[in-house]
């Protein structure tokens, strides 16, 4: 019989061993003593953050490595997942150098603290910072645990994404959107019910997340209740994707807005061609660049500005010529103009986009 205790430390939920008195956590090395642990059972929602773990599979928090645990109380918190899937198929070039600039703008730009940021690469060297699926649902897990009211949480993940058909009847398109973490061919991938079960719906009033999801089809894989349908002249409107089921998708009195490379029936970019220095995730590239030109004052400032970058991969980023406009053709199967993804908006309330004022 699986128990389930929760980290002294940073409360994330910890699957007991058998007969073990103590328990050191994966995500902030805490030891946690044991006294009266109890059965585990599934979060109360209708899709369950993390289900029964196989009977044969032996607990990971037995083998955590010693370290001291660093302090997670700052009212700033963040975890950056990029994945290459190096040696395989389906490998990427650009998505840890994404999660290096994000870190880098997060901590100089925003504040972040390095000690409340969680990093999942392939370059880690900790077993548990590798951006596994049991790794990646931890830490989102110990994103949302214990906010407070004041709080900003920024979740970045640059990898692959991809959909698979619902049966619920609670996607507007038919299709769940889902993320595909290091091991998704083994032990599959990441929906967007889940998601939003496990840090949008447990969000208190007065703390505020932020996703920014360079992946594709990407654009509600949060599950949020709406989508802001921008045109190209930056006019817009709410789209109303509450599910037509009745269930509720949005927080528990937070705020959540959420950043997506593209539509959910689009693919997102890996390239060099708008870095023109090494390959990144076109999405990621363009919010740090919106960002740094000043363009970051409101989140329709963003959004529009997001989108021209990517749109024309040839303005004002110091030339460009044949080779790129070559590589731009390849993008976009031949199609020229830019790449063929427009970044999402995506939040748990509609608000004014252009009088809201951007912030992390």
């Amino acid at each position: 019989m699986l128990m389930l205790v929760n980290c002294s430390n940073c409360h994330t939920p910890l699957q007991l061993p058998p007969g073990a008195q103590s328990i050191r956590c994966a995500i902030c090395h805490a030891i946690t003593r044991i006294a009266q642990p109890r059965s585990l059972q599934p979060p109360p929602s209708t899709h369950p953050p993390y289900g029964a773990a196989p009977s044969m599979a032996p607990s990971p928090y037995n083998h955590a490595p010693p370290g001291p645990s660093p302090s997670f109380h700052g009212r700033k918190r963040a975890v950056i997942c990029g994945i290459t899937y190096k040696n395989s198929r389906h490998e990427l070039k650009g998505c840890i150098t994404d999660a290096k600039c994000m870190k880098y703008l997060l901590a100089n730009r925003f504040n972040f603290p390095e000690s409340s940021t969680l990093m999942l690469t392939e370059e880690e060297t900790d077993p548990y910072r590798r951006p596994t699926k049991n790794n990646i649902r931890m830490a989102l897990y110990w994103l949302v645990q214990g906010c407070q009211p004041g709080d900003s949480l920024v979740f970045h993940y640059s990898g692959h994404g991809s959909q698979q058909r619902n049966y619920t009847g609670d996607e507007v398109d038919g299709y769940d959107e889902t993320l595909c973490p290091l091991d998704f061919q083994t032990q599959g991938m990441i929906v967007d019910d889940e998601i939003n079960a496990t840090i949008v719906r447990p969000l208190p009033s007065g703390v505020k997340l932020h996703a920014i999801i360079d992946a594709c089809h990407s654009g509600t894989v949060l599950d949020l209740p709406y989508l802001c349908r921008m045109d190209r002249d930056g006019r817009y409107v709410w789209e109303d994707h509450r599910p037509r089921t009745g269930m509720w998708k949005g927080s528990n009195g937070g705020e959540v807005i959420s950043f997506s490379g593209c539509d959910d029936d689009q693919t997102s970019a890996d390239t060099s061609v708008l870095s023109r220095i090494t390959s990144t995730g076109a999405m990621t590239y363009s919010f740090i660049q919106a960002i740094e030109r000043g363009h970051g004052a409101t989140y329709g400032a963003m959004l529009n500005a997001m989108r021209s970058t990517i749109r024309n991969t040839d303005d004002g980023l110091g030339g460009g010529g044949i080779v790129t406009s070559l590589l731009t053709m390849l993008l976009t199967g031949g199609s020229g103009g830019g790449l063929r993804q427009e970044p999402q908006l995506t939040a748990n309330e509609p608000f004014d986009v252009y009088a809201k004022p951007f912030s992390l």
